[in-house]
């Protein structure tokens, strides 16, 4: 499934085609459907050279990723930044830019930093003005004009999101500030009355649409059918451990349950029967489930984003998909503690 039409770039990109269906080749541009996170280059869980951030960013255009996922919270705007300044020569028609508010950057006296700025933390702020600050900050920090895609970031209080912030999103969109407007959260049930009692574009979901935890097809995925909402996953690889069991063996931000790891080198020992990576089919795992439209992967350094691009276009056969159905229907991380409620999207 490609994502909707209303939330692919302006433009065709000169020689990055939008679509890549027609691709199954390493090394073509990827498709439509597959966007950069950018937390890892806000410093997440590592730090990144400015020189490798400017790297990766210049890697996903090159490969023709044109769908870009930032957010104030990562690296306290320094994701934003980075972003901005690598897209700063791309005409902003060719790539489409998703940010987040319901947090806002603070400084180390916890204080609100200026319009632009980063600072060292972020705090929740689902005020109406809250959100107008946010979103005054990170067109400061982007250098643009405007935001295609803007998600109301893991807010915590989910009556509180709907009194105040949800409304001034919606308020945004129908008065062409945004193009679109979602939610992104780790925990389906609040999604899920996000998409009963409001009116998102998108929702993102992190890790609940995975090989390990299929969970949000018990009640957000029905409820965003039914309400026309479209999905963007992200989390795809639970952490870690669907990326690399043995090397790094983490799920929802903590290190896996011996359980789950040894679920995850099952999958793997399948994949490579087929001649293919876990990593790969890991991260298109979520595009088999209507009604996922796209899906966010994070990547660090240029190398990463070569192999993000690659298995995006690699084959993965039939054979596989059917086999990984077979022992991945209803998975659910029944050893794993559901995340935090703080617990940021990545």
């Amino acid at each position: 499934m490609a994502f909707r039409a209303s939330l692919r770039p302006l433009s065709d990109g000169a020689g990055r085609p939008a679509d890549a269906a027609a691709g199954g080749v390493p090394g073509a541009a990827a498709p439509d459907w597959l966007g950069l996170g950018c937390a890892p280059i806000g410093n997440l869980y590592a730090p990144v050279a400015e020189a490798d951030a400017d790297a990766t960013i210049a890697e996903a255009l090159a490969r023709g990723i044109r769908f870009f996922d930032t957010a104030p919270h990562y690296g306290a705007g320094v994701s934003e930044q980075r972003l901005g300044r690598s897209l700063a020569g791309t005409p902003r028609a060719d790539v489409v830019i998703a940010t987040k508010v319901g947090r806002q950057v603070v400084d180390a006296d916890g204080l609100p930093v200026a319009p632009g700025a980063t600072g060292v933390d972020t705090i929740g702020d689902l005020s109406r003005d809250g959100v107008l600050r946010s979103l005054e900050g990170s067109l400061a920090r982007l250098g643009t004009d405007r935001i295609d895609l803007l998600y109301l970031h893991d807010p915590a209080d989910v009556d509180e999101a709907l009194r105040g912030a949800m409304p001034e999103l919606e308020r945004l969109r129908d008065e062409g500030v945004v193009r679109a407007i979602g939610i992104g959260m780790v925990r389906t049930a609040p999604l899920t009355r996000f998409a009963r009692e409001s009116s998102p574009d998108v929702i993102m979901v992190a890790g609940r649409t995975t090989l390990l935890d299929r969970t949000a097809e018990l009640d957000l995925l029905p409820a965003a059918r039914e309400r026309g909402i479209g999905i963007v996953a992200a989390g795809v690889f639970n952490s870690g451990v669907l990326a690399d069991p043995a090397g790094s063996p983490w799920f929802d931000y903590k290190p896996a349950p011996d359980a789950l790891v040894r679920r995850a080198r099952a999958l793997e020992a399948l994949c490579l029967a087929h001649g293919v990576e876990l990593r790969h089919a890991a991260a298109r795992f979520a595009l088999r489930l209507d009604p996922v439209e796209a899906v966010v992967v994070g990547a660090r350094t240029a190398d990463e984003v070569r192999d993000l691009a690659d298995g995006a276009a690699a084959a993965i056969p039939d054979e596989l998909w059917a086999e990984l159905e077979a022992v991945t229907a209803g998975a659910a991380p029944e050893a794993v503690a559901p995340a935090p409620p703080t617990a940021p999207v990545r």
